[in-house]
């Protein structure tokens, strides 16, 4: 079986898996199904320059599309739940093409591979499905592959924000920075709040969409995008681990978003894919990153026929 046919089975699959546990909303994501898109600018510091040739990360500001977004499968998920949130952004080159960045709020990946997500998936289902609640499907998962369970407790436990814009958003794979000179750097991203972190209070009298509405009296918000470089020994396959607090940090550029995208339809219809990169940036050797295009056109071709 070729690598090109194994990946698309697989990505079907998860998709497959997805939809028995959450369900399928007919023309809707099968994940992060509800969110809202922003029109944004991204203007580089110049920081970035030394380490990448990527074209938005050198000196002029970029046009940018951003889709925030609440992760469950279910479009009518409200936003009092406790949920990881996303950040997906489109940046707009001055060629024309599009490079893209997806984040969500939590540090971490619950699988380290593809065929692991789908153990994860099936684990959750029996768990959902169990008449015996002695029968520890989860905890049997986390007992095979431990490195996931810290990304569990954190999606478990997640704050609930108070705003889209006060919430702190992870890439959680690593990437690969290539210089000028040929030098191949490991990173990885995080969009941290120019406003602060600020959990909500109380969200138990929110509406369903209360995050999107707040955001309407909020924008601009605005966002620094933050760049992690990883040592020899950290590890770039594996997005259920994350990187020492210890590790260089450095700030190489800023995102306001300004206010609400005019044609949202068309917004909700595209894709934001993670492995859609420019010059200078390159995807790790994490399995699960690269199997994201294909699960995504899985997603898109069955909501883009209603499925």
């Amino acid at each position: 079986m070729s690598s090109e046919l194994a990946k698309s089975q697989i990505s079907s699959t998860i998709v497959d898996s997805i939809e028995d546990l959450k369900g399928t909303h007919h023309g809707f994501r099968r994940a992060h199904a509800r969110g809202f898109v922003y029109e944004a600018v991204f203007t580089p510091n110049g920081a970035a320059a030394p380490f990448t040739t990527a074209p938005h990360l050198q000196g002029a500001p970029v046009r940018a599309t951003v889709r925030l977004s609440h992760t469950d499968a279910d479009p009518h998920a409200f936003d009092s739940d406790r949920s990881v949130r996303g950040f997906a952004t489109k940046f707009h080159l001055a060629d024309g093409t599009n490079t893209d960045l997806v984040m969500v709020n939590v540090q971490r990946f619950v699988a380290a591979t593809p065929e692991e997500f789908v153990e994860f998936i099936k684990a959750a289902k029996a768990d959902t499905d169990a008449r015996d609640p002695s029968v520890p499907h989860i905890k049997s998962f986390v007992g095979a592959h431990p490195t996931v369970g810290p990304a569990l407790v954190a999606a478990k436990t997640i704050a609930i924000p108070d705003s889209y814009g006060t919430t702190q958003y992870w890439a959680i794979h690593a990437f690969l920075w290539r210089d000028a000179a040929g030098v191949v750097r490991p990173i990885r991203y995080s969009w941290v709040p120019e406003a602060g972190i600020v959990d909500a209070a109380d969200p138990s009298s929110w509406t369903p969409h209360h995050l999107t509405e707040e955001l309407r009296d909020r924008l601009p918000i605005s966002f620094v995008l933050r760049v992690t470089f990883g040592e020899p020994g950290d590890p770039t396959h594996d997005s259920t681990v994350a990187w020492p607090d210890d590790r260089r940090s450095v700030d190489v550029g800023r995102i306001e978003i300004i206010g609400e995208a005019p044609d949202q339809e068309y917004w909700q219809s595209q894709v934001f894919d993670p492995t859609s990169l420019v010059s200078g940036i390159e995807l790790s050797d994490d399995p699960v990153l690269a199997a994201r295009s294909t699960i995504y056109a899985v997603s898109y071709d069955r909501r883009s026929h209603k499925r």
